[in-house]
């Protein structure tokens, strides 16, 4: 049996946007590990459900596509943005370490 992971994705390091953050996914566990074909040396697996990625507007949504299809899933909870608020004068400022 399969065992998919609920999260929405955080935002990668080549993007300066939200944009592709706000969906929530269903990925699937990898169920054999990867190897090295023997011909050309890419890495592949003999499951193709690590290669299905499933995307919904809602956990809810996602949660209930679990449910129905009767898979084991685990939700990881999104993480809260820092924000931290930053001012241009603070680089002048006269007490500001070195």
């Amino acid at each position: 049996m399969a065992v998919a992971r609920i999260y929405q994705p955080a935002k990668t390091a080549m993007q300066s946007g939200r944009a592709k953050t706000q969906h929530w996914v269903i990925d699937y566990e990898p169920a054999t590990r990867r190897l090295p074909d023997p011909l050309m040396g890419w890495s592949s697996a003999e499951d193709t459900l690590n290669q299905v990625q499933l995307r919904f507007d809602t956990q809810e949504e996602a949660i209930a596509f679990a449910q129905k299809h009767g898979l084991d899933y685990t939700v990881i909870p999104p993480h809260q943005r820092r924000f931290k608020p930053k001012s241009y004068a603070e680089n002048f400022r006269y007490d500001r370490p070195r």
